[in-house]
């Protein structure tokens, strides 16, 4: 009897496969029903794949489970979904997201200019909820006041420190408007972060009486919302269930004194898949946030609380991937075999190098070849350009090939779409100038089929050079003196 060693047969003894958006067509990796060969061969790699019918199931999946469970709990409040368009600001992104009748939330100065632009072209107007995160800079409250007094009436300023009340109402006063506001409420940090209390937002024990002393009598303010973030993320864990509770105490106490207050804004999203082996109960959760909320609220004698969630890797991250091709295999010592990709990993997924993210890493191709233990290399030269972290014993698995085979061995990072183009920079002057990769779009059209385009190709020596100064218009030259 002889030992089964293929890699298709270590995924299939270990894991459920085929499994949502991943499967096997004549030995070939697809991706949500497309073809990867089809698209190595049109256009080469690497390249960057955004799958955009991925965002809006992602968005009817919480949509519904949250409507389900406000049913189900006899709740009185509503659920309002917003996308952070920091985790991938492309407008095929975002529009995407649009048609799913999203609402917003902005984080910088310049996203109030992305919201103009949504708005002149038609893809969002003045009823669209924005809530406004961040730090507050003078440039930032301006344009939000200056999107209120061109009727977007449901626009919410969180607060981020005590002192942005003060700028703000200055605003209002010299304008003679009024202005929905909301708080955000600092949370102490996981156990292991290198700090105790988030920078971010008022100390939860000053929320109370900065509300009696500088907001309830405020003629230019009123208060709407009660926002807590953990930067974790949703998770059925002591720590977000602690923090959780905090919030909801505090949002009890804070609404027997100000009727206005009308929602919680639960900052921090649902995780996605970054493994094959992933599991996250959606529903339990969402049933155990409904039910809490309801329950707090009833104890305290107060209204439920409209429900706002800001998701923005969940709608977007399983969306992403990108599409290498192994260059050459190097066998460093006994131990160690490298399989060299075809640009820098350090630039294409920051997060894997930076915070240690994990994505799901799979062989497009040679599934029915033996597998061997590898370190995957990027072609720069820095010494972190590298991943080699998964969940089989923290190493990575992948087939064995020769360098006489006709065809390369084609792997595939997935559920990346969220984070990377913004943290890296698309486009821009890359770590030793290894160019952006392209950066291909699917989408489906009427009929189910899909249709595909390229929405910028590979970065060109000339755009670098521009930007470094290099264009033949410029003088460079050093006047020595």
């Amino acid at each position: 009897m002889s030992i089964k060693n293929t890699y298709f047969d270590l995924i299939d003894q270990t894991y459920y496969f085929p499994q949502e958006g991943f499967d096997l067509k004549e030995d070939y990796l697809t991706f949500h029903g497309l073809s990867l060969k089809y698209l190595i061969q049109k256009y080469g790699t690497p390249f960057k794949l955004v799958y955009l019918p991925r965002i809006g199931q992602q968005i009817k999946k919480a949509r519904n489970l949250f409507n389900r469970s406000i049913k189900k709990h006899k709740y009185k409040g509503k659920y309002i979904y917003c996308y952070c368009t920091k985790c991938s600001h492309f407008a095929h992104v975002i529009k995407t997201a649009l048609k799913e009748n999203v609402h917003l939330e902005t984080s910088s100065a310049f996203d109030i200019d992305l919201i103009w632009k949504l708005y002149q072209d038609q893809h969002l107007n003045h009823s669209k909820i924005i809530v406004h995160n961040g730090y507050k800079t003078n440039s930032y409250l301006n344009k939000i006041i200056e999107l209120q007094d061109e009727g977007f009436k449901n626009t919410i300023t969180v607060l981020d420190s005590k002192n942005e009340l003060l700028r703000l109402s200055a605003e209002l006063k010299k304008r003679k408007r009024t202005a929905k506001i909301g708080i955000r409420m600092a949370i102490d940090e996981a156990p292991k972060s290198a700090y105790y209390t988030s920078r971010l937002g008022i100390r939860s024990s000053d929320i109370l009486e900065f509300y009696n002393k500088e907001i309830k009598k405020n003629k230019y303010v009123e208060l709407k919302m009660l926002h807590f973030f953990v930067d974790s993320g949703i998770k059925d864990n002591l720590y977000y269930w602690g923090e959780f509770q905090k919030a909801m105490k505090l949002f009890v106490e804070l609404k027997k004194l100000c009727p206005s207050l009308k929602a919680i804004n639960l900052g921090g999203g649902f995780p996605i898949r970054n493994n094959l082996g992933f599991e996250y109960d959606y529903e339990n959760i969402i049933n155990e946030i409904v039910k809490s909320i309801s329950s707090f609220c009833a104890e305290a004698g107060v209204e439920e609380p409209d429900i706002f969630t800001e998701f923005g890797k969940y709608t977007v991250g399983e969306s992403g991937a990108i599409i290498f091709s192994v260059l050459e295999q190097k066998q460093q010592n006994d131990a160690e075999l490298w399989y060299m990709i075809d640009n820098s990993l350090m630039n294409t997924i920051p997060d894997a190098w930076s915070i240690f993210e994990k994505f799901i890493l799979l062989p497009v191709n040679k599934w029915s070849q033996p597998y061997t233990r590898v370190n995957i290399g990027g072609i720069s030269c820095d010494h972190s350009d590298y991943y080699n972290s998964e969940d089989l014993n923290q190493q990575i698995h992948l087939p064995t090939y020769s360098d006489k085979d006709k065809e390369p061995l084609y792997i595939g990072f997935f559920h990346t779409g969220a984070y990377q183009d913004s943290i890296s920079g698309y486009g821009g002057i890359k770590h030793c100038l290894i160019p952006a990769p392209k950066m291909v779009v699917v989408d489906r059209d009427e009929k189910g089929n899909f249709v595909d385009t390229v929405y910028r190709n590979e970065q060109t020596v000339e755009e670098m050079l521009e930007i470094l100064g290099y264009d033949k218009g410029q003088d460079n030259s050093v006047v020595q003196k």
